[in-house]
């Protein structure tokens, strides 16, 4: 989803909740369940119908690409808060990312040791046949 709201350059002064799910391949239950959650809080709603503006449009891309590193909603939640908060918030914003961006780290580790060792039992395997063939 943020790839295509980044690609989609074109600015516009308000968008309906289904002219930004038809442009940005977004589906209307995301958009709804971000509106509940008060994440969207500048979207206005004129004559029954949510409207979008460019500001809407880059914190929906902001929200999914938190969703996209692996942010929980609780976590998106929060960040998002914080972001609307109106205060200086760039230190406790930076901690979550730092705590996820570990966690990846760790992960990433973890993947490597289990490629190391599922490297070894092939090797073994490989050593077995060799001494057979002697």
């Amino acid at each position: 989803y943020t790839e295509a709201i980044k690609r989609n350059g074109e600015r516009r002064d308000s968008m309906t909740i289904d002219e930004v799910c038809e442009r940005y391949c977004v589906p209307k239950s995301i958009l709804e369940e971000y509106e509940k959650l008060g994440l969207c809080s500048s979207v206005k709603c004129v004559m029954g119908q949510w409207q979008y503006d460019d500001t809407d449009v880059e914190r929906l891309s902001l929200i999914m690409t938190l969703h996209d590193v692996g942010f929980e909603n609780e976590e998106v939640e929060k960040y998002m808060r914080l972001l609307l908060s109106g205060g200086d918030t760039r230190k406790a914003r930076l901690n979550m990312l730092e705590k996820l961006r570990q966690k990846a780290v760790d992960e990433i580790h973890f993947q490597q040791k289990k490629l190391d060792w599922l490297d070894y039992l092939r090797y073994q395997i490989r050593q077995d046949k060799e001494r057979q063939m002697e």
